[in-house]
């Protein structure tokens, strides 16, 4: 198997794994009572995980050090994140896992195609084409279909 095929299919396993982790938070936000404690336990046991597999593969703990280096902007992630998976358990009961999803899909690529435009982040710049523009089109599309069905 090549190396893009292995990657597209971490990169398929991953994107399954997405409305996966929202149903099961979405599980632990009714054990709980609570969407945002279900989140916080979400992250709580991922923190752990990834902890676990930093040990695993014997990352020096002298790297943290070099976290006072990073920029103000290199810490967002996890709050991104933390907004996404609250927003997840928050939808799902609401208006469904495929909506929810279908929903969040259209907002990162739109998201994506503007980041690779104008190489925000540090990225590579991929201007937008317009076969980028009706996949995003395309999506939407998608969205307005599995809301009405």
């Amino acid at each position: 198997m090549s190396n893009n095929i292995l990657l597209l299919f971490v990169a398929l396993l991953a994107g399954a794994m997405m409305p996966t982790q929202a149903a099961t938070n979405n599980k632990m936000a009714v054990v709980t009572g609570s969407p945002i404690l279900a989140a916080f336990l979400s992250f709580l046991v991922g923190t752990v995980a990834l902890f676990a597999c930093v040990i695993a593969a014997g990352t020096p703990l002298t790297s943290f050090a070099s976290i006072k280096e990073a920029p103000p902007i290199a810490w967002a992630g996890g709050l991104f994140g933390a907004f996404f998976v609250t927003a997840a358990v928050m939808l799902v009961p609401r208006i469904g896992v495929a909506m929810t999803f279908s929903a969040l899909i259209a907002g990162q690529m739109i998201v994506t195609l503007i980041i690779d435009h104008y190489g925000l982040l540090g990225v590579p710049v991929k201007e937008i084409s317009i076969a980028r523009v009706i996949g995003i089109v395309l999506i939407a599309a998608g969205v307005i279909l599995i809301r009405r069905f």
